[in-house]
């Protein structure tokens, strides 16, 4: 009888490449939906901020409630490597305890029953093992590891360190095999994707990859993922939007706007120049922008919060990300003067609000436009809507559509179709689909 594997993944999307490398070394498990069936159970855990630190603890300690006698119960990643030595000493329901440098080592590890934290932070090649989950057609792709970027609220770097690329060759080898086993559509993924190559010498590392990505016979989209302001130029712009691959699509966590918070911040980019680069964004034809801000920085002024506010209502992003203030202890905010719980939830909760006005105005204008979508199955909303993904958003975070109308054309999951968006249902585009796309 072949052993079982259950494995969580929090956090990231980067998170998720690792813990499908790991789900790759562990090829010989057969994977269970079921905890308590498992022999093997895995948490790939993430320290970002303290909403994140506390789902990781409350999913290992529900695991350990569920799991049988004598299985494993590991975890790794993030959370797991910043605070090796008080999880090692407070959680002893944890068999082993790994952190951001050993995935591919995670089979020896649960054949000794032995933790390791190996000093090197882990970057998956084209030569790693890994088990794609969640499509058929979609894959993310790890383009570098680390950041040498100095945000005074980042605990990143103190446990990821620097920026460390693949080279453009690993990264054409993997993507040219996934095309092999069918897939057709990648998100390129960092910490801070356009300061790709500047480790490795390249001046525009990623506008020399998006070149490279397009001559690959079997890409029919892609899209890019966290761009940093001050490494965003306006030929990785143009690259974007002038490629016949990739997708006029732009995310770029701006975290504030106001410069005496950017400042702060030590974001490198103040005010003016941070719009003129959202503004080339939004200029480009069908262009899709998203951000993320911070609310509640420590010493934020009301005057500051207010033109956050402003900026965000009037700029028209597609979606906005919001985060409450984390004070993180091994970032430059941690000793500043804080705000109160108090307000830092209720300016999360207004922005939030912004947020939701902006997403439903970008929705709206989806109305009676033709998209290509991608079939991902059955929607959850009802039976007999199928759910399916605009190649211009990116899975997971932008949404989804519904279809209610095949016009009898043949349809099967991962397919690429033209579709008609008919109307607005709340946060759902309803669309009819039109033919299929080769």
């Amino acid at each position: 009888m072949s052993k079982r594997l259950h494995l969580v993944s929090l956090g990231c999307t980067k998170n998720l490449v690792d813990s499908e490398v790991m789900l790759g070394k562990l090829s010989e498990y057969e994977l269970s939906d079921d905890p308590s069936s498992a022999d093997v159970i895995i948490v790939n855990s993430c320290g970002f901020i303290e909403a994140a630190k506390e789902e990781s603890i409350s999913t290992i300690l529900e695991l350990h409630q569920q799991r049988k006698e004598n299985s494993l119960l590991v975890m790794s990643g993030c959370l797991s490597e910043r605070y090796k030595e008080e999880l090692s000493s407070q959680l002893p329901e944890i068999d082993i305890f790994t952190g951001v440098g050993d995935y591919e080592r995670i089979d020896e590890l649960i054949y000794q029953k032995q933790s390791s934290f190996s000093p090197q932070v882990y970057l998956a090649t084209e030569k790693s093992p890994r088990l794609i989950t969640g499509s058929n057609y979609h894959a993310y792709i790890k383009i570098s590891e680390g950041c040498n970027q100095n945000c005074s609220f980042c605990a990143i770097p103190s446990f990821k360190g620097r920026l460390q690329s693949r080279s453009i060759d690993s990264i054409i080898s993997e993507v040219s095999a996934l095309t092999q086993k069918g897939f057709y559509d990648f998100s390129f993924i960092s910490q801070d994707s356009s300061s790709y190559g500047r480790d490795l010498g390249l001046k525009d590392g990623l506008i020399d990859l998006i070149e490279n990505i397009e001559m690959i016979p079997g890409v029919k989209s892609a899209r890019v993922l966290y761009l940093y302001p001050s490494t965003t130029s306006f030929n990785l712009i143009d690259s974007i939007a002038n490629s016949s691959i990739f997708q006029t699509y732009y995310d770029m966590p701006i975290q504030h706007i106001e410069d005496n918070v950017l400042k702060k911040m030590k974001r490198g980019f103040g005010e003016d120049k941070t719009i003129e680069l959202l503004k080339a964004m939004r200029e480009k034809e069908g262009s899709f922008v998203r951000t993320s801000v911070i609310a509640g920085y420590p010493q934020e002024s009301e005057q500051s919060f207010k033109r956050v506010c402003e900026f965000l209502e009037n700029f028209g992003f597609d979606r906005i990300n919001v985060f409450a203030y984390s004070n993180e202890e091994d970032t430059l905010a941690y000793t500043m003067p804080q705000l109160s719980k108090e307000i830092i939830q209720e300016r999360t909760n207004i922005l939030g609000e912004i947020a939701n006005h902006s997403r439903e105005a970008s929705l709206k204008e989806m109305l009676n436009r033709t998209y290509n979508i991608a079939i991902d199955g059955q929607s959850s909303e009802h039976e007999y809507l199928l759910s399916a993904r605009p190649l211009l958003w990116a899975p997971e975070i932008d949404g989804e559509i519904l279809i209610n109308d095949t016009n009898t054309i043949d349809i099967k999951v991962g397919g690429l179709y033209s579709a008609k968006v008919t109307q607005i249902a709340k946060e759902y585009p309803i669309a009819s689909i039109i033919k299929e796309e080769l």
